[in-house]
């Protein structure tokens, strides 16, 4: 137990203020916050921002980046005497292979395209559009009333835009029924699976949007403090941000917006994790229930949403709920679908959910090559051949095919990839994002992992004999979504593309 003066919520920003996990470092932090130095030592290695000192150039080996040749610069930038590390997904895809300099400033690349749909006042999000700091929607929510304000949300259908697809106006309610009168809103910005980059867009381009939607979300549940968890790697999205918020703050009075910034954990993008490292603790997901909306952040009630989500509701109060619901094809709602990969123009596109591939990559300019199959959702969604470009991109017909939504990720894979060796980046994604905290995800990430690796490298038919049955026992026993579905780029690889392994098990 950690004394009541410990002050552990500052473990995490000051061990970066010192640079990283050091002795020295991390025995100061402990004289400062009062918490013990074996507890610092175990948070701090946790986050591969700070777990080791020095300077270094980071290289995204996310699927779209290893396609766009991230092996090939890695090697060039050591040629130039470089100090460089691999990493997972930097959340730019779209300027692949994406790499980060000594001080996590974006490197761009001359002849690199990316894009945005063109400005549209129609669109609720519209991000090519100009900003509106007036906060109308907000002074538009008090006239209406708390229950009047989730009453829109629930007309509109809006659903969580960070993956789950989860309905908004359920957990506003939620947290506006507990007894418990400290409340807070967390906005989750830790945008860090594969292939997606929407938030990031957002944040620069129309970040008032997302402060005004938490704002009246806060009012809405009578929460004075926001709190915006923000990767660490976003350095020019986290100016845009502060900058916002200076613009804001007399607006939002009351409210308050705190910005935390994280310190390198995909799994920090799972609600109960993201709660850990705002404690100051190791991101490990918590067992549920209770769900935040009971005990969340300081154990008080808490609703947390997507950037996307929060993005969403000033145009839901100033329109309302059935307009919004109405902008939908299959489902309810525009939504932003990132596209990546072997596609003319890669960016971000605000189309109504449930268009299908065909409509998407049309608006980013058309296939680069022949497509051979497409991952609809982040890693956490696998791959489908291009029999489904039909079918809508949205949370249940995707669902139903054995794939998902997710973030609306999309990465498109021509005829010059090879399948296996995409799953293997894939799987080393898994296996170095996994916590660790849980049986089946630890080792069977791991196990997956080399599986394929030494079927790979052996041929060997029978290295991949138990994979199924360690998928399932993942997907069954995970306490997280990130076990759960650990396994399916290489599930449905094998489903769709048997041909793929049985090539490989020929050779030789």
């Amino acid at each position: 137990m950690l004394k009541p003066s410990a002050q552990r919520e500052r473990v995490l920003e000051l061990l970066e203020h010192e640079g990283g996990v050091t002795e020295e470092s991390v025995r100061k932090v402990s004289r400062e916050t009062g918490v013990p130095e074996a507890d610092i030592w175990g948070t701090g290695l946790f986050y591969t921002l700070i777990n080791k000192p020095g300077r270094r150039v980071r290289i995204c080996d996310g699927l779209t980046c290893q396609m766009a040749g991230a092996d090939e610069l890695t090697e060039q930038l050591k040629a130039q005497g470089k100090t460089c590390e691999r990493v997972s997904c930097l959340a730019q895809c779209d300027r692949a292979p994406a790499t980060l300099d000594e001080d996590l400033e974006l490197i761009t690349y001359e002849g690199k395209l990316y894009g945005v749909t063109p400005d549209d006042p129609e669109l609720p999000m519209n991000l090519a559009g100009e900003q509106d700091p007036s906060y109308s929607g907000l002074a538009r929510a008090r006239e209406l009333g708390a229950e009047a304000v989730i009453d829109q949300i629930e007309a509109s259908g809006l659903q969580g835009r960070g993956g789950a697809g989860f309905p908004a106006h359920f957990k506003w309610r939620s947290v506006l029924t507990q007894k418990e009168a400290e409340r807070y809103v967390i906005c989750n910005a830790d945008e860090g699976e594969p292939g997606t980059f929407k938030d990031r867009e957002i944040i620069l381009r129309q970040p008032h949007k997302m402060i005004e939607g938490l704002a009246i979300a806060a009012w809405t549940i009578g929460a004075n403090d926001i709190y915006i968890y923000i990767r660490g790697e976003f350095t020019n999205e986290i100016r845009s941000l502060q900058n916002a918020i200076s613009e804001a703050e007399a607006k939002i009075a009351p409210i308050k917006i705190h910005v935390a910034m994280g310190h390198g954990a995909y799994i920090c993008g799972e609600e109960t994790a993201l709660i850990e490292a705002l404690e100051g603790k190791r991101g490990m997901p918590r067992l549920k229930p209770p769900y935040p909306t009971e005990r969340g952040f300081r154990q008080k009630p808490t609703l947390m949403h997507n950037v996307e989500t929060a993005c969403c509701v000033p145009a839901i109060i100033h329109r309302g709920g059935e307009w919004f619901k109405a902008q939908g094809r299959t489902e309810p709602g525009s939504k932003l679908y990132c596209v990546s990969g072997h596609v003319n123009n890669p960016g971000v596109y605000e189309l109504p959910l449930g268009v299908n591939l065909d409509e998407l990559v049309e608006a980013a300019g058309g296939y680069e090559g022949t497509p051979l199959a497409f991952s609809p959702g982040g890693a956490s969604s696998g791959f489908l051949p291009m029999k489904y470009r039909e079918l809508p991109l949205d949370y249940k017909q995707l669902a139903d095919v054995g794939s998902m939504l997710g973030s609306a990720g999309l990465v498109v894979l021509n005829d010059t990839v090879n399948l296996v060796q995409a799953v293997q980046w894939q799987l080393v994604f898994f296996e170095r994002e996994s916590c660790g905290q849980c049986a089946p995800c630890r080792i069977g990430t791991r196990y997956l992992s080399r599986q394929v690796d030494k079927f790979v490298q052996l041929g060997d038919e029978q290295a991949l004999e138990m994979a199924d049955d360690v998928g399932w026992e993942m997907e069954e026993g995970s306490i997280c979504g990130l076990g759960m579905v650990a396994a399916k780029p290489l599930e449905s690889a094998r489903e769709h593309f048997p041909e793929a392994f049985a090539s490989k098990a020929r050779e030789d």
